[in-house]
């Protein structure tokens, strides 16, 4: 009977991700997917400042950005007039090295993250089918059955089900997904067009009963439309073609489409399950939570799911912390989708609200309100931060303690980009690491030498105050590069406490 220590469910970028962190990390996986290869018809977009600055650990950011696209700017259009252009470039400049909107189609996505596997020497299993599984407490069980129709049984220390919102591993542990689906049923289409203006920049079209919006991703003439389909015809969405769906607002934006090289149909649900881990098997991406495509926040909060499981099964298996340390996975993880889910319900429900004083809002209003906010710089890095995911912080997880000048366990480490001494340099590796901004205390020098936690110090400067740093603090940082503990003392016993308390061996 084989065996592997992760069976991964699904080969979206969820799956794909946690295939190649537990495989930097020294983790045996498996990956299996129904499909026989990387999605065609993707409909997710952005990829966050968040998910770059992780992308790091695994040399990942650097060709990402250079396959995908800065958009320079979105231009928002109302019955058929351009009434807001909001310039995107370097919105976060003091927030991330990455202080821009990446487009980075989810199929190009894949398709990469699939490389990047291939290259550390495992390989997505196609046209693989999960059939069951058993959680026998020490060890998973699960029977494959593999394209040409013959099965077989595996074992596994544990489960990772990425395998969409309709998960067969959700279904089996009869996890809740408690919400709902929308009405409307979304368009996606990939096409040739000319006549936009600006060509290059993304655009927002609202008119009365519908809207669309429009990206430009780095190929000439080539647009991506996400649209929403009314009346009658969503009712038989398996009989539409773009031609079927409503083009006010995509004519108000005086393009011409040229071809379309492939289009699709989707219903928005809104929902998250009640647990994200049954005993040795995990929920991650839309297995666990789906949500609006508002903000795209979708894949990239599965991606952090990912990588936030991925260290703590490392050290699981490894023998480094005891099981308990997975529990925190869902106490970091749903409270985060639950609040997203209702952050992009809301923004869902204002965009496609029916009814005349919603169309004068959509449309007279709120493209004004875009306008002027944007200009102001502190609003626009308070948005640039949300939608980011940098604002994101486990402050009541059970593996977040204290607080060191305006830092606090859980939080983000705040980016301070001080001409040779970039604090995010160290946080390309995986592992645990100190960071102290001023002086190191010879104790915890020798603390860190004891433990191999390697301790990175950098000079004082004012910036570091600004970012809410406290001078002398030592900041425990963990493998995904969120604060663990900060201590304005910089106590060596209390480090160490945090450790045994948890069941880390370090």
């Amino acid at each position: 009977m084989a065996a592997t220590d992760i069976l991964i469910v699904g080969a979206g970028p969820t799956g794909l991700i946690l295939a190649l962190w537990l495989t930097r990390q020294g983790l045996a996986v498996r990956i299996i997917d129904k499909s026989s290869g990387p999605g065609e018809t993707s409909r997710a977009m952005a990829v966050q400042a968040r998910t770059l600055e992780l992308y790091r650990q695994l040399d990942l950011a650097a060709p990402v950005i250079e396959d995908g696209y800065k958009t320079p700017a979105m231009n928002m259009w109302a019955l058929g007039k351009r009434k807001a252009r909001i310039a995107l470039v370097d919105a976060g400049r003091e927030v991330s090295p990455y202080p821009f909107v990446l487009i980075y189609p989810q199929d190009h996505h894949e398709r990469l993250l699939v490389k990047q596997l291939q290259a550390l020497g495992v390989e997505v299993e196609r046209q693989t089918e999960l059939l069951s599984f058993d959680d026998g407490g020490d060890q998973i069980t699960a029977r494959l059955k593999h394209a040409q129709g013959d099965e077989e049984t595996l074992t596994a220390r544990y489960l990772a089900g990425c395998d969409g919102a309709r998960s067969l591993v959700r279904h089996q542990v009869g996890s809740g997904f408690e919400g709902g689906t929308y009405k409307q049923l979304f368009y996606v289409a990939d096409v040739s067009a000319s006549g936009l203006e600006p060509a290059d920049e993304a655009h927002v079209a609202l008119d009365q009963s519908e809207f669309v919006l429009v990206f430009f991703y780095g190929e000439a003439d080539r647009y991506r439309l996400i649209g929403i389909v009314r009346d009658e015809r969503a009712e038989h969405p398996e009989t539409l073609t773009f031609d079927d769906v409503g083009h006010a607002a995509i004519n108000g934006l005086n393009i011409k489409i040229n071809a379309v090289n492939w289009f699709s149909t989707y219903r928005v649900h809104h929902r998250v399950t009640d647990q994200f881990r049954w005993g040795r098997v995990f929920l991650l991406g839309d297995a666990a939570h789906v949500h609006s495509p508002v903000g795209g926040q979708g894949m990239n909060t599965g991606i952090l799911d990912a990588i936030n499981l991925a260290w703590k099964l490392a050290a699981v298996v490894k023998g480094q912390a005891t099981d308990t340390l997975l529990d925190s996975y869902q106490a970091e993880r749903q409270a985060f989708a639950q609040k997203l889910v209702e952050t992009t319900d809301r923004m869902f429900t204002f965009v496609t609200a029916q009814g005349s004083f919603a169309d004068f809002v959509r449309t007279r209003i709120a493209p004004v309100f875009a306008s002027v906010a944007y200009k102001n710089e502190n609003l626009r890095e308070y948005l640039f931060r949300m939608v980011s995911q940098t604002t994101l912080h486990y402050h009541e997880s059970p593996l977040s303690v204290g607080k060191a000048g305006d830092v606090r366990g859980g939080d983000r480490l705040p980016w301070v980009p001080v001409p040779g001494a970039d604090n995010y340099e160290p946080l390309s590796t995986i592992g645990w690491q100190v960071h102290v901004y001023g002086e190191a205390r010879a104790d915890l020098q020798a603390w860190s030498e004891q433990h191999r936690v390697p301790l990175h110090t950098f000079a004082w400067q004012p910036a570091h105050r600004q970012a809410g740093l406290c001078r002398d603090a030592a900041y425990l940082l963990r493998p995904d590069t969120y604060v663990a503990v900060a201590d304005p003392q910089a106590d060596v016993v209390a480090l160490g406490r945090y450790f045994s308390d948890r069941g880390f061996r370090v």
